[in-house]
């Protein structure tokens, strides 16, 4: 259903910043706020992991190197700080 919503401009500049934040609209973000407001359970969930969490970030930084998980010579000493100081 369409309605009409009379805000502040500074209110709506600064939910259509937050919308561009998540990746989503401005009535996205109005739904997500009246749903928490009127205390409803269907509100959409959160990302059930950090890798869809972070899904629309993977591949901004290029580190050079390809996978640093696979390249032994960056995990040669990976933890071993941490044993040390238990």
């Amino acid at each position: 259903m369409k309605t009409t919503v009379e805000i502040p401009d500074e209110l709506y500049r600064q939910a259509k910043i937050e919308a561009a934040r998540r990746g989503g609209k401005v009535k996205d973000l109005v739904e997500q706020g009246l749903r928490l407001a009127l205390g409803a359970h269907d509100a959409p969930r959160r990302p059930s992991s950090l890798s869809a969490l972070m899904e629309r970030a993977r591949g901004i930084v290029d580190s050079g190197v390809s996978d640093l998980a696979s390249n032994p010579e960056h995990l040669a000493a990976f933890g071993r700080d941490a044993l040390r100081h238990r």
